[in-house]
């Protein structure tokens, strides 16, 4: 079973990584830089400074670091546990793969999609009462993991798992603050 399912992630990331096209690398290039993604980023903070009162903003913006924090932490721990080369670095899918980016540490699971589906999760969390069109930053996470197929360095199944984890964190992280840090600290429920 399990050899079966890592045989399944091998296919489906050569099918999808072989979908890309030459004039689209600068495209997804971007896509998968971290840094490009810090306006939205400031944006998410923006928005939680313009809907609630300072002190409940802030409370918003640390929980936001601290998850981010503590998924990384929890990443970097699994991945050295875990040990499973990247796609760019296994030796049987050279030649088989377009590999645009070549980091040396290990693959599962997905930092960026961790991080990137924790933060939009929170912020959703937080701003769903707010703004009703909030659902649409979902679009980060999703062009975000994906890129990391496209580039070459993550299967779908270290995608998968950092999805689901970075959900399951964002869900826990707010579950603290409104069950603990809103009522012990006098803040607004978001």
């Amino acid at each position: 079973m399990w050899e079966r399912l890592l045989q399944w992630d091998r296919n489906a990331f050569i099918y999808l990584n072989s979908l890309g096209i030459e004039e689209y690398d600068w495209f997804w290039s971007l896509v998968t830089q971290t840094t490009t993604w810090i306006p939205l980023i400031i944006l998410f903070f923006i928005l939680f400074l313009r809907h609630f009162k300072g002190k409940d903003a802030l409370a918003m913006i640390l929980m936001t670091l601290l998850l981010f924090g503590f998924v990384m932490a929890l990443m970097y721990i699994t991945k050295e546990y875990v040990g499973r080369l990247r796609p760019n670095n296994t030796e049987e899918l050279s030649g088989l793969v377009r590999i645009l980016f070549r980091p040396e540490d290990y693959s599962f699971f997905s930092g960026h999609a961790a991080n990137s589906f924790a933060i939009a999760t929170l912020v959703v969390l937080f701003l769903r009462s707010k703004l009703s069109w909030v659902w649409v930053f979902y679009l980060w996470p999703f062009l975000f993991s994906m890129s990391r197929i496209y580039v070459g360095v993550h299967y779908p199944l270290d995608l998968i798992a950092g999805a689901l984890v970075g959900l399951l964190m964002a869900f826990i992280f707010y579950r603290i603050f409104t069950k603990i840090l809103v009522p012990y600290l006098g803040l607004s429920h978001p």
